[in-house]
């Protein structure tokens, strides 16, 4: 099966920490992406949702489960999926980078679909979703730095 990759960027005025801060906290998702509900299965190291932690998102009737495997506050947050989608090695790796007094979110994400020739499918799909997200974790984190 051939590598899938979706790679969306948006930009925010707010610093990387404080985009970091939305991003880390699976409970703000449903409140600035599609994600319909949040749960942490198992806590991470040093914070409830850090290394190795276990989250559980809901959207409609698909629930996915992820593992955190990359934290660095204020750089970078990466995930993979444990089980949701028939997809294999799903991982998404979110880049935090100044700029312009702001920051600049890079979400990509990379799969294999399991099932042949469903592969575009997925990543027209996942696509969509993604960029909804991106844009809502930059739309979040402009919110929140004018409160």
């Amino acid at each position: 099966m051939a590598l899938q990759v979706i790679d969306e960027t948006a930009t925010t005025g707010a610093d990387p920490a404080s985009v970091y801060g939305l991003l880390a906290d699976g409970s703000t998702w449903p409140a600035w992406s599609p994600i319909g509900s949040f749960t942490l299965v198992d806590p991470g190291e040093g914070t409830p949702e850090g290394l190795g932690a276990v989250r559980l998102f809901t959207t409609g009737r698909h629930r996915s489960r992820e593992r955190v495997v990359e934290c660095r506050r204020g750089e970078c947050f990466a995930y993979v999926l444990e089980k949701g989608l028939p997809l294999r090695d799903y991982q998404a790796v979110v880049t935090l980078t100044p700029a312009g007094g702001g920051t600049s979110i890079n979400w990509r994400s990379t799969f294999r679909a399991k099932v042949p020739g469903t592969g575009w499918l997925y990543r027209r799909e996942l696509g969509k979703f993604v960029r909804r997200t991106v844009e809502g974790l930059a739309t979040a984190s402009d919110r929140a730095r004018l409160t």
